[in-house]
């Protein structure tokens, strides 16, 4: 692929994401996919949406975890629910995610990822210790398959997150980077925090968001709106990717299933602004 593709973030049957045909209409090269459920997580299943793929020039370039129980009610809610973080879940979402890999490989993909959730602030803590140790067994598995791991940021500030991956010790954990979810989480600015992470960033999300207000932030949510509508500053951002040597897909997440004539409209609008900043970036 040529630098900047532009891609979606889509699904094959879990609802997350635009449809593929979305994609398909709007000319888009390259999709993140949200993994399907367990009982169409089959080799038949892949081959169809491959095919599909195949028919409308798409490349699948990341596939990421989710479970059931996960909730985006609130931050609290949130922090509750998300990812490998809640101890009662954990161990049922490491071996989900090892069947996700799995099924990644019958795909042809190469990067598996999630929102791993609230990493807990104690280094030293049971919790935390046991959150690695379950990493680790993942990204072993996820190594066998050929494949990485990359983690979507948001939900710890960028410093919590590098001590988390170091901690890991793995050469195949790295960072899916989304500028809004610093933003929707409270956790730091989003161009500041690219640059201390960028060394990891193998991929990224183009999505904008405004904050809350001043001392609800990491409370309350901010709020997502269309790209180039909030405070991410989509410019400085792909100049930003552009000096830290970034050169894979700009992703477009709009998270609002729920409206689907305006989200195909909002995605339509992403893909002109991100055209257009490429074309004036170089």
């Amino acid at each position: 692929m040529s630098k900047w593709p532009i891609g979606v973030f889509t699904s094959i049957d879990a609802g997350l994401g635009v449809h593929l045909g979305v994609a398909a209409e709007l000319n888009v090269p390259s999709v993140q996919i949200h993994a399907p459920h367990k009982d169409t997580r089959s080799p038949e299943a892949a081959a169809e949406f491959l095919g599909k793929c195949a028919d409308a020039g798409i490349t699948v370039t990341a596939v990421f975890g989710g479970f059931e129980g996960e909730s985006y009610a609130d931050i609290p809610t949130t922090v509750r629910t998300v990812g490998l973080v809640p101890e009662e879940t954990r161990a049922a979402r490491i071996q989900e995610m090892k069947e996700i890999s799995d099924f990644t490989a019958l795909l042809g993909c190469d990067t598996v990822a999630l929102h791993i959730g609230f990493v807990p602030e104690d280094r030293s803590g049971e919790s935390y210790r046991g959150l690695i140790d379950g990493t680790r067994d993942l990204l072993d598995h996820v190594a066998a398959n050929g494949q990485q791991l990359n983690l979507e940021t948001g939900q710890e500030s960028a410093e919590h997150l590098l001590d988390f991956i170091g901690d890991v010790q793995r050469d195949n954990l790295f960072i899916n980077f989304d500028p809004a979810n610093m933003i929707l989480y409270g956790t730091g600015d989003p161009i500041d925090a690219l640059k201390k992470v960028g060394h990891l960033v193998r991929s990224i999300h183009c999505k904008d968001a405004t904050w809350a207000a001043e001392g609800l932030r990491g409370t309350e949510w901010g709020a997502e709106v269309p790209l180039g509508e909030g405070d991410v500053g989509m410019e400085t951002y792909l100049r930003t990717l552009d000096e830290l040597g970034y050169a894979g897909p700009l992703t477009i997440e709009r998270e609002i299933a729920h409206d689907p004539e305006k989200q195909k409209s909002d995605i339509g609008q992403a893909v002109r602004l991100l055209e257009s900043l490429r074309e004036s970036i170089g």
